[in-house]
């Protein structure tokens, strides 16, 4: 097994903004490597519990042996944290005291190139967090319609050239299958106008993110997680996410702003009456950014975003 250069994002502002309790019980609902887990298990007596999710096997397998020592206190899930609420039901927990979810792609999916995330080394298209899943890069590529993908690379890649890469797809893999990941890099540059090649940025970063977003479902179930997250707090209990992009931190946002600020009376009206009871509360007005330190040792981290919120 090869070995990764372990950097968990903002792990003491997250730490910190839990407040874990020794005694209190914890979701950690995207595992990695276990970093953010075995802070917080340090942290517990054997009196608390911290039931931490990964939809990776291998994340399980890897954080297992990380945190073996606290195995009294931590219940590792091979799950999708979209089912938060099911998991806790069959861990037989009814409210946690604190949440925490990273929703960053983990270094060694990165890392791993034959699992397809990097645009940098080539690899067979799979892009899967859980590699059970049945849907691939590979099935996106070479089956959906050209107007489903130009969709996609436009909502979850905010790519300005997405009818063009669209359609060198759907012309590409008339000719043959799209089978690799610098096969996939190839059509995208060959389909983007020249100044776009020449930008900082990656031409086929986007691209990238769009379909790995579409393959994992991954905005929908950052939706259905924040949704049942807010149920299942305990009265004071922190929940707190880490995003990486504008659409995740927009739901973020967007989800914690219903249950905060959710009336919708006129403002002229003397007394609420829609019904809105406000059952969460930011403890930031804007998201916590990570220091500088951080992104001299880590630059992975600079686009994330952690927003934390009460419940009340």
């Amino acid at each position: 097994m090869s070995e990764f250069k372990h950097y968990s994002v903002m792990l003491g502002e997250c730490i910190d903004s839990l407040q874990i309790k020794p005694d209190g019980v914890y979701i950690d609902g995207t595992l990695g490597m276990g970093g953010h887990s075995l802070e917080i298990a340090k942290r517990l007596t054997a009196g608390g519990r911290l039931i931490s999710i990964d939809r990776d096997m291998r994340a399980i397998e890897r954080a297992g042996e990380r945190l073996a020592d606290y195995s009294d206190r931590v219940t590792l899930v091979h799950g999708n944290f979209r089912e938060l609420a099911s998991i806790m039901d069959a861990q037989g927990v009814d409210k946690a005291d604190g949440m925490l979810f990273d929703l960053g792609v983990s270094s060694p999916q990165l890392d791993e190139t034959e699992r397809g995330f990097s645009y940098m080394a080539d690899a067979p298209l799979d892009m899967r967090m859980d590699e059970s899943e049945p849907v691939t890069a590979r099935d996106i590529v070479n089956s959906w319609p050209e107007e489903r993908i130009k969709r996609i690379l436009y909502d979850f890649g905010e790519e300005r050239y997405a009818p063009r890469i669209a359609a060198a797809i759907v012309r590409e893999r008339s000719k043959q299958p799209i089978e690799t990941t610098l096969q996939l890099v190839d059509i995208i540059k060959g389909a983007m106008p020249a100044q776009a090649l020449r930008e900082k940025q990656h031409p086929a970063k986007r691209s990238f993110q769009a379909i790995r977003i579409a393959v994992n479902a991954e905005l929908e179930s950052v939706s259905d997680m924040l949704s049942a997250a807010m149920e299942r707090l305990t009265p004071g209990g922190r929940l707190a996410v880490i995003s990486f992009h504008s659409l995740e931190d927009r739901l973020v946002k967007n989800a914690i702003a219903s249950h905060e600020k959710g009336c919708t009376c006129p403002r002229d009206f003397p007394v609420c009456t829609c019904g809105f009871v406000q059952t969460m509360r930011s403890v930031t007005r804007k998201p916590i950014l990570p220091s500088e330190r951080e992104l001299e040792e880590n630059p992975r981290s600079r686009s994330a975003k952690l927003r934390v919120a009460e419940r009340i």
